[in-house]
């Protein structure tokens, strides 16, 4: 468990080619070590994530996943091995992250991020990472991170293709469902196939994003969407506008979520 907000020597030395950096330093380095960061699925884009959240030094991961590892993960899950099929992906996740980083405390809950414990999961974090495949999710993660103030990062993966977005990193900021509008658009199937790449790809965009938010070495607006094709070789970025709309339908949603409802 880590007691002391600064860093050791032994820290210093683990992450010196990082805080050599101007844009990170020993701020943002000790303001990594701080953070508390909810990471809600750990397959292929969470296991990504969590990994080089956990390698950079991020001082506390919560992971939530109610899955086992399958043989059909292994070309894009990379956080687990063949043995490891059956067993639960947030222990197996957890043990692989302790053992890459003594620094970092790692919480595994092997349950799925519902309604009836979003906000006691959430309790404390500052910063949401969604690894999951369900639009009735991300609107939970909307709601959870209007509510408590604190940012949204979001990745989605089919096929080829690839999106990467920080929401609410503001008061006025957009939103996810301002991408998604709830009453607009229809629950939509986890996509049949990926590539294996996809998801460490979209992770690396998705991590980064988060650890610039949490040391403020982020530069783009919010609601700056990545879109990315691996296939066709094509990257471009669409700015998404807020709706005012739309984050009152996420604070709503909120207040019922504590509510009980």
């Amino acid at each position: 468990m880590i007691s002391d907000d600064r860093l050791t020597a032994a820290e210093w030395r683990r992450y010196a080619r990082q805080t050599c950096l101007p844009e990170i330093g020993e701020q943002g380095q000790e303001a990594w070590k701080r953070a508390r960061v909810l990471i809600v699925g750990v397959g292929g884009l969470g296991s990504v994530s969590a990994r080089y959240l956990c390698a950079a030094g991020v001082g506390h991961l919560r992971l939530v996943d109610p899955d086992v590892v399958s043989e059909s993960n292994l070309q894009r899950q990379v956080l687990y091995e063949q043995a490891e099929i059956g067993r639960s992906k947030a222990e197996c996740a957890a043990a692989r992250l302790r053992a890459l980083n003594p620094y970092a405390d790692i919480e595994a809950h092997a349950v799925a991020f519902n309604r009836g414990n979003a906000l006691a999961l959430a309790e404390g974090c500052d910063l949401l990472v969604d690894g999951t495949d369900g639009q009735a999710v991300r609107y939970l993660l909307d709601s959870v991170s209007v509510g408590l103030g604190i940012p949204y990062v979001y990745a989605a993966i089919a096929d080829f293709e690839g999106q990467v977005a920080v929401w609410n990193t503001s008061p006025d900021a957009p939103v996810y469902r301002d991408l998604f509008p709830e009453d607009e658009t229809p629950e939509q199937p986890a996509p049949p196939g990926v590539i294996g790449p996809l998801p460490g790809v979209a992770a690396a965009w998705q991590t980064w994003e988060a650890l610039a938010c949490l040391c403020g070495a982020r530069r783009r607006a919010a609601g700056d969407l990545l879109c990315f094709d691996l296939l066709g070789g094509a990257q471009y970025r669409v700015q998404v506008p807020a709706d005012p709309k739309r984050r009152a339908e996420a604070e709503a949603d909120f207040a019922c979520l504590k509510a009980g409802h």
